[in-house]
């Protein structure tokens, strides 16, 4: 039997420096919104060219892991800054008008993780999650109802009147008291009719068309750390995503 020729795999160097950037993400040497070494320090420590880095680092930017700052060099994306706070939130008014959400946070509750979030989260058997709840108002009106389940061995001690007095979005505070940052999220989007509990919470009559938005957040190394399912209200409002 003739054996099939090995296929050389071959990673442009480039990505390699992207993919050493991120390990060092990963380990917690540069925090979010820290400063990162200089294009020519970092060359100067993998042996590369600057050029090399500064591909590795405009990549990085465009996934919003990295940005720059003009004049003053790359920092680490940081869900504080007020231009990333409310960045994977996407339900906006019609008018266009910037709307500042308000949280109402309830439900907390810690058991063994089953079913689609454990799934999703990859957790092992009999590992253990916090559930909590929270309704997102918009100029005093209830239009967000989210259920959030995470992987209770990354947020030691969470309680909801943490959650309460943070006054940020819910990403800043994963970051800021708990130095998990999320950099991307895999959504899936679908029209559901809202049953008693979420008519309730969203003050709309029951049977009322919600769009249900299930969203995996994830931070380094690609890994889940947070499951939600938000049922959305979308009278005078729309879920805006941009394709690029």
């Amino acid at each position: 039997m003739k054996k099939s020729a090995a296929t050389p795999s071959f990673r442009p160097l480039y990505e390699q420096i992207k993919v050493l950037l991120t390990r060092s993400l990963v380990s917690g040497e540069w925090k979010p919104g820290e400063a990162i070494p200089s294009e020519l320090e970092l060359a100067s420590r993998f042996r590369v060219s600057q050029g090399t880095v500064r591909k590795a680092i405009d990549e990085l930017a465009s996934e919003h892991i990295l940005m720059r700052r003009q004049g003053k060099g790359t920092y680490v994306a940081s869900h504080n800054e007020p231009s990333y706070q409310y960045r994977f939130l996407r339900v906006i008014p019609d008018s266009g008008e910037k709307v500042a959400p308000r949280n109402l946070f309830f439900g907390l509750e810690r058991h063994k993780g089953a079913g689609e979030p454990a799934r999703a989260l990859r957790l092992k058997a009999g590992a253990s999650v916090i559930a909590f709840k929270r309704v997102m108002s918009f100029g005093g009106r209830p239009l967000i109802l989210d259920d959030i389940v995470l992987d209770a061995s990354l947020f030691p001690g969470l309680t909801l009147a943490e959650l309460e007095e943070f006054g940020g979005s819910v990403y800043s505070f994963y970051e800021t008291v708990f130095g998990i940052r999320m950099i991307r999220a895999e959504e899936w989007l679908r029209a559901v009719s809202a049953d008693g509990v979420a008519a309730t919470h969203l003050k709309v009559a029951p049977g009322t068309a919600l769009l249900s938005v299930d969203r995996i957040a994830f931070t380094y190394g690609d890994k889940p750390v947070e499951w939600r399912r938000g049922l959305c209200v979308t009278d005078g409002y729309a879920y805006f995503n941009e394709l690029s």
